[in-house]
């Protein structure tokens, strides 16, 4: 599956009455319907249900300037069944004010980001699994620095055996301790710039089976650790779940990244402010993390922090 077939089967989608066509199954190319998970067992009325709810899913991921645009141009919305996709933008353009040319380019962008969702998100099965939810709690008050990362883990086929995955710190293997709690067996993957492991269950997980596990990192020294917890995903996280406490007696400037894209050229995209509590404390919590993407904080300090993609 390619982003460019994407695009181009979701632009035929859109003419006519979009999602409400007659045999709406001759209009579903491959590429869209593996996105949306179709097989030649579905039949008209799965397929567009499949089909809906999928684009559905999508489009509620985009910005909220394009999100409107993109319901009304494949007839998502029950009140704008106009049978032509022009008329469609004719409506848009109209209730918000715009020309039908505004509209229309917001559609298109609509298209491309979604064809990029959608070919991101589908690689999930193809990956064997996927992390339904990753917990980071960082403690920085003390000598020693500890990181509790949590995961729970969904296979998506039968007959998954590991699952391997970074830390979503950088520090040199050598200066950090790491200590399995639960879950199964931890192999040593030998990374340098961040621990690296494979987590090796009791038994072999089979098709929608879940698994729970837990490491405890324990860092030399505070010097050793750079400022930022960075987490770029290979395959989907459904929650990332991340608090950071402070030393009490210092103000701290942290800057947050939630999804942003990082550039070849741009080591450390900039982010957005993060207030820290009166604790000494944040906690963020973001959803729908995307592979390719970088999630995560990075506070005041002189040493850089590296972007690495983590498992």
């Amino acid at each position: 599956m390619t982003t460019s077939s994407l695009v181009r089967e979701l632009k035929t989608l859109r003419k006519g009455r979009g999602v409400h066509a007659g045999r709406i199954v001759d209009k579903i190319g491959p590429a869209l319907a593996a996105a949306c998970g179709i097989t030649s067992a579905d039949g008209p009325v799965a397929a567009k249900q499949k089909l809906v709810t999928r684009l559905t899913e999508l489009v509620e991921q985009l910005p909220e300037d394009l999100h409107l645009a993109a319901r009304v141009a494949f007839g998502l919305i029950s009140d704008v069944r106009h049978p032509l996709y022009q008329e469609r933008v004719a409506w848009l353009a109209t209730t918000i004010d715009r020309d039908a040319r505004t509209v229309r380019r917001r559609v298109d962008e609509a298209v491309e980001q979604l064809a990029d969702l959608a070919a991101t998100t589908t690689r999930r099965d193809a990956g064997g699994w996927h992390t339904a939810e990753l917990a980071v709690a960082v403690t920085l008050d003390q000598e020693q620095p500890e990181v509790l990362e949590r995961y729970q883990v969904v296979a998506n086929q039968d007959g998954v055996v590991s699952f391997d995955f970074a830390a979503v710190f950088p520090v040199h293997r050598r200066d950090v301790q790491a200590h399995l709690l639960y879950g199964g067996t931890l192999q040593d993957r030998g990374l340098l710039d961040r621990p690296g492991f494979r987590l090796v269950p009791a038994e072999p997980l089979v098709r929608g089976d879940t698994l729970d596990f837990a490491v405890r990192y324990r860092i030399s020294h505070r010097d050793a650790m750079r400022p930022c917890v960075l987490h770029v995903p290979e395959r989907p996280c459904e929650v990332f779940d991340l608090r950071v406490r402070f030393e009490h007696d210092r103000k701290r400037f942290v800057r947050a990244f939630d999804g942003v894209m990082v550039q070849r050229s741009e080591v450390e995209p900039s982010g957005l402010p993060q207030a820290v509590d009166r604790a000494g404390e944040i906690h963020l919590r973001f959803r729908r993390l995307l592979p390719g993407l970088l999630y995560g904080v990075r506070w005041g300090g002189a040493a850089a922090c590296s972007v690495r993609r983590a498992s």
